[in-house]
């Protein structure tokens, strides 16, 4: 049992550790580019991490979790509870879930097509709500990834400023692996370039603050380019075990 609690122990400790060293890249970065650091806002991606491991980051000053799955968020939710965190959905979501999403987040990273906007539109009005989203674009335009293209992404805006129950804070992305975090730069731009576009152009109800991109890998770069919620996940809990 002595050894069971000196290795939890390690655990928090190291969990502490790593979230006080992320925060710091992040503002070396933010500093760099002559950004304040308080405009980067850092989302633990803690999806298959048990909760203890997430009391630990929370404990050392993570506000924001970032979860893919939506049964393993509503029971991770059940231990941790709302006090002091957002809970944020960064993986995607299909159009037959989306009633489940307003008791869950907060905030959703990954709406990555109309159809799935008219139907959080249709649910969130019946249930009198407004749900944050970030708007998900394949930068890349790789085909194992969803999200629009940023022509799509031009062509769909209009319809989706018609949608009064969803409020669009902004644009998120995963660009294509790169073997080195800088190659990823020339993604990132793109994605802050076409959210100036977006925002200078003006929609009722969008506001385009929001840019999130760069996870464990990158997000360095991405900041530099940008970010205002990078998603790091290896960097605060470790590698993550595979999901069964």
């Amino acid at each position: 049992m002595a050894q069971a609690n000196a290795s939890d122990t390690d655990k928090v400790l190291s969990i502490a550790d790593n979230v006080r060293r992320v925060r710091t890249r992040v503002r070396q970065a933010a500093e760099r580019v002559g950004r304040d650091p308080l405009t980067v806002r850092l989302v633990a991606a803690s999806k298959t991490v048990d909760a203890a491991r997430i009391r630990a980051a929370i404990a050392a000053g993570v506000t924001i979790l970032g979860e893919n799955y939506l049964q393993e968020t509503r029971q991770k939710l059940g231990q941790l509870g709302r006090a002091g965190v957002e809970w944020h959905l960064i993986g995607p979501l299909q159009r037959n879930k989306v009633r489940y999403v307003f008791d869950l987040f907060d905030m959703m990273h990954s709406l990555d097509r109309l159809e799935l906007a008219e139907e959080i539109n249709r649910r969130a009005e019946r249930l009198a709500r407004r749900l944050p989203v970030l708007l998900e674009v394949n930068i890349g335009g790789e085909a194992s990834k969803s999200g629009w293209n940023p022509t799509g992404l031009l062509n769909d805006i209009r319809q989706l400023a018609g949608l009064p129950h969803i409020q669009v804070r902004g644009l998120m992305t995963i660009p294509p692996p790169t073997p080195q975090p800088h190659e990823a730069r020339p993604f990132f731009r793109q994605l802050r370039q076409l959210r100036d576009r977006l925002a200078q152009e003006g929609y009722d109800g969008m506001t385009f603050d929001e840019l999130s991109m760069g996870m464990t890998a990158d997000y360095e770069v991405a900041i530099e380019e940008g970010a205002t919620l990078v998603r790091v996940g290896t960097a605060i809990f470790g590698p993550r075990p595979e999901r069964h």
